[in-house]
């Protein structure tokens, strides 16, 4: 259900919106809700003619360290198995359009990461148009070690940017990596001291600020019709799958080891 707190802060001056993941005391953990508060912060500065650009950063020790696993588990529920798979699918497609509204706001998206940024953080992460990176982040797609497969369309903007290898490797094996290794390989275009992070996240955005509005917008929009081709088909794919995982009986069992912090004993039904 919504809620009245604010998940994400928002600042607006010199032309750039400023959204900032204020749940430190959860490390940003993700939900539903951050999704929809997400999205109704995108719809608001669509038509915002002084915006033109957006910086998405975090408080707190981490950017976002995945989904929240407080979240009970038969929030999604259904009165057969078919019939939870049915809304788990609805609910995956709901969420690939909150994010749709966000990634394609017009205006360009500089993503700032520090600390954890991990599972839905990596999501959202790539939803940005370009990506800076603290010299502390770390970055993984732990799904698979819950029991689970991704969900929200990370992997296959990763395939875009990083390439098949480099994602399977990610996801199947839910390893981490630093930002030495994410700039590498593409995850993210600069990697700066954590102390400086915000500032150049910030100098990028006015310097982006301060080309041609229209030229700015028409450069994001060609590049990500490119680059999104057959996008909208692979999330409708990527949501039928992993709704099958999310009523197996892997999914609990690893939440559950992750709560107690120890090896999960998966079984593959």
């Amino acid at each position: 259900m919504p809620t009245d707190e604010r998940y994400i802060d928002v600042e607006i001056s010199d032309h750039v919106a400023t959204l900032t993941l204020n749940r430190p005391d959860k490390l940003n953990a993700w939900s539903w809700e951050s999704a929809r508060q997400l999205a109704g912060i995108a719809d608001e500065l669509r038509f915002n003619d002084d915006v033109r650009v957006v910086v998405l950063q975090a408080n707190g020790r981490a950017f976002c360290a995945g989904v929240d696993l407080g979240m009970p588990e038969d929030r999604i529920t259904g009165r057969s198995p078919a019939e939870k798979v049915r809304n788990y699918y609805e609910k995956f497609r709901w969420v690939h359009e909150r994010f749709h509204v966000f990634s394609n706001l017009p205006q360009p998206i500089v993503v700032a990461v520090h600390g954890y940024c991990l599972g839905a953080g990596l999501e959202i992460a790539m939803m940005g148009d370009i990506r800076l990176a603290a010299d502390d982040a770390k970055f993984a797609l732990p799904e698979t070690s819950i029991g689970v497969g991704l969900d929200a369309g990370a992997d296959l903007r990763l395939v875009t940017e990083i390439g098949a290898g480099w994602t399977k490797l990610l996801a199947m094996t839910g390893r981490r990596i630093d930002a030495e290794t994410a700039l590498r390989i593409g995850i993210v275009q600069e990697v700066h001291p954590a102390d400086e992070l915000r500032a150049k996240a910030r100098e990028m955005a006015l310097e982006i600020a301060g080309n041609a509005p229209l030229g700015v917008q028409i450069v994001k929009r060609t590049v990500n019709f490119r680059a999104e081709q057959g996008l909208s088909e692979a999330l409708r794919f990527e949501a039928a799958s992993c709704a099958v995982a999310f009523v197996s009986e892997d999914m609990p069992e690893g939440y559950k080891a992750k709560a107690e912090k120890r090896p999960a004993d998966f079984k593959g039904y």
